[in-house]
């Protein structure tokens, strides 16, 4: 059976760096009778919740007080992807716009609420090994496809 790798923020764990969620029923209701593996990689990285906002610089990861939190952050990448190794994953829906998670847009850096174009780099590395990687934003349509059953009515 194929699964499904999911930013656990978006199941309602309280991952985010503000100690909170980004809870999406819809994706919970599409996911209901799949099969899900949850993923935080700034947790698996070893960052606690709370922490400092962080936001992708190139290719460092710094926090809003200026810490290189790079490490934690592929260490967590890498903890995933060790755990899916060997696993057929049909795709996974991960959290817009986080540096661990962005599928199609990622904060710039300066900590305005500015975006840019790009991924995190958990998206990145799935998308370098095959995986086909969804914006939580576009999980509507993209599930439209998969199964016009269980959301588009």
């Amino acid at each position: 059976m194929k699964k499904i790798v999911v930013s656990a923020c978006l199941l309602g764990e309280n991952c985010k760096y503000n100690g909170g969620n980004n809870r999406n029923q819809r994706i919970i209701d599409f996911l209901r009778d799949k099969e899900v593996i949850a993923v935080c990689p700034e947790v698996w990285g070893g960052l606690p919740v709370p922490r400092p906002c962080a936001e992708l610089c190139g290719v460092r990861v710094l926090n809003v007080n200026g810490e290189d939190v790079t490490a934690q952050y592929r260490a967590g990448v890498r903890r995933v992807l060790e755990a899916l190794a060997g696993q057929e994953i049909d795709f996974a829906v991960l959290q817009s716009r986080s540096p661990a998670c962005g599928v199609k847009q990622v904060y710039d850096g300066s900590f305005s609420g500015r975006k840019i174009p790009g991924m995190g780099l958990l998206a990145q590395a799935l998308k370098e090994r095959g995986c086909q990687v969804v914006d939580a934003g576009d999980a509507d349509w993209f599930f439209c496809t998969k199964d016009e059953g269980n959301i588009c009515q």
